[in-house]
């Protein structure tokens, strides 16, 4: 049992790290809130004073900033559908006994060890190119028009390059949650008489609840600050531009740092409503 003293002496060797973790957060932040409320503009004037809460009307009065928030919700929503749906999919089959199964779950996890911006530029030149691209062949094979992904579809076309970087980490979670699954359950309610569709509604699935929310949750909070898969591929443009891409825009292309900051105290707002959203919804499984 941890005596009064052991518990002292965890706090003081803990400290060092907590004070490093927590200027690690909190002096951005800090500094973002100091811009927030400046007219900065490095390349025009430098610090132009003190404007209060006129960069964050201005950032909010902006015909980009309700685009913005819904392409953001919609490339998350759109991923977090497809990557758990064929998550659990693929986490369901990798579990069957198969041969070369080891190569086959290596092969499945290997995309989200690839770099962002290096799998976005394999869609758009190697899949998504009108002219030479795999699928404008396949097209053309069928007798019809190529599409041309990044324009016409450009939104569609953002989801499935994120979706597949991260569908193998929502299937490694799943996998490993229906690993612990109690196979004596599964075989004594097919002995019941249970088709596979009523076992998997009634055993597997709650069983994977608590790991979907998992992946869910994990997901989401990346997902809000995408940017290099749109930065290499569309560039922002034909609906794609997500909030913070906009705060990339306002920062570095017209260089007003107190109108980004503004932005980025939005982008916090919006992740912190997400994430309360979310644990209501679904961060009660985490208990059960």
């Amino acid at each position: 049992m941890a005596t009064q003293h052991s518990r002292s002496a965890a706090r003081l060797m803990m400290a060092p790290a907590v004070v490093l973790l927590l200027g690690w957060m909190l002096i951005p932040l800090t500094m973002t809130l100091y811009f927030s409320f400046k007219k900065y503009l490095p390349m025009r004037g430098g610090d132009l004073g003190w404007v209060g809460f006129e960069n964050y009307s201005r950032f909010l009065s902006s015909s980009s900033f309700w685009p913005s928030i819904t392409a953001t919700l919609m490339i998350v929503g759109g991923v977090l559908i497809i990557t758990v749906v064929l998550g659990i999919l693929l986490a369901i089959l990798l579990n069957q006994p198969m041969w070369g199964q080891g190569v086959v779950r290596i092969l499945v996890i290997a995309p989200f060890f690839v770099m962002p911006t290096v799998s976005a530029l394999v869609w758009k030149n190697m899949f998504m190119d009108p002219n030479y691209g795999l699928l404008a062949y396949l097209w053309k094979f069928f007798g019809a028009q190529p599409v041309e992904w990044l324009s016409q579809a450009s939104l569609p076309s953002i989801i499935m390059i994120v979706s597949w970087q991260w569908l193998p980490f929502a299937t490694l979670i799943l996998l490993t949650a229906i690993q612990s699954l109690d196979g004596e359950q599964l075989e004594a309610s097919e002995m019941d008489g249970a088709s596979p569709l009523a076992r998997f509604g009634y055993i597997v699935l709650p069983h994977l609840a608590r790991a979907i929310t998992i992946v869910i949750l994990i997901q989401t909070i990346f997902l809000l600050s995408i940017f290099a898969e749109i930065f290499v591929t569309t560039g922002g443009a034909f609906g794609t531009k997500t909030l913070t891409y906009l705060i990339f825009q306002r920062v570095l292309e017209s260089q007003n740092v107190g109108l980004g900051s503004a932005g980025g105290v939005y982008a916090i707002i919006l992740a912190n409503i997400v994430a309360i959203f979310l644990m209501r919804i679904v961060g009660k499984n985490l208990d059960a």
